[in-house]
């Protein structure tokens, strides 16, 4: 166990932290919740640099990290769809967690093929991920009434559901020649 490592199983371990402060029925929970979350989705970017800055990268890392990532992401999804209960929100959580779905079962495939590359992380991918970030952080630590502040977190999830859709895509373009190759022996 090493540093990168126990920053992504903090990651895990501050989920129902901030599920528990999401429910709190204070004026602040929300803020506490926003808080918790941001601090995760920080530790998100410092476990991958330090893994590979101090070249500790681990198979057990390679593994925890997605999950945690997307464990995250969509308790979040889900706790603001509830709060929320708008088109504008769930839409974007549907078309998100859908989409991770999809990729992650299409890693798995590409991986036992041996072509795991092909469908590696992109800098869409990158992109996707901070809107999808800062949204959820504006979004979490707000109510759920129109303002500024939610409209803002409304169009930056719309934005990260749209690059969802696109990496998506990409993913499925890269793969496809692997896809089609038992399609076109039958």
């Amino acid at each position: 166990m090493n540093i990168p490592n126990l920053l992504t199983v903090l990651r895990v371990a501050l989920i129902p932290v901030f599920i528990l402060f999401f429910y709190l029925p204070f004026s602040w929970s929300y803020w506490a919740a926003s808080a918790v979350f941001a601090l995760a989705a920080i530790t998100d970017w410092f476990d991958g640099y330090l893994a590979r800055r101090w070249e500790q990268s681990t198979p057990f890392g390679a593994f925890l990290d997605p999950v945690a990532d997307k464990l995250m992401v969509a308790v979040a999804l889900v706790l603001l769809v509830e709060e929320h209960a708008n088109l504008w929100l769930s839409l974007p959580a549907v078309i998100i967690i859908g989409r991770e779905i999809v990729v992650s079962a299409l890693r798995e495939w590409m991986a036992e093929l041996g072509a795991r590359a092909q469908v590696a992380v992109s800098q869409l991918g990158k992109w996707k991920t901070a809107a999808q970030m800062v949204a959820l952080v504006i979004l979490l630590g707000n109510p759920p009434q129109l303002t500024v502040w939610v409209g803002m977190g409304y169009v930056l999830l719309i934005i990260a559901a749209a690059l969802t859709l696109w990496s998506m895509l990409q993913y499925l373009l890269a793969a496809w020649p692997h896809l089609s190759i038992d399609a076109e022996k039958k």
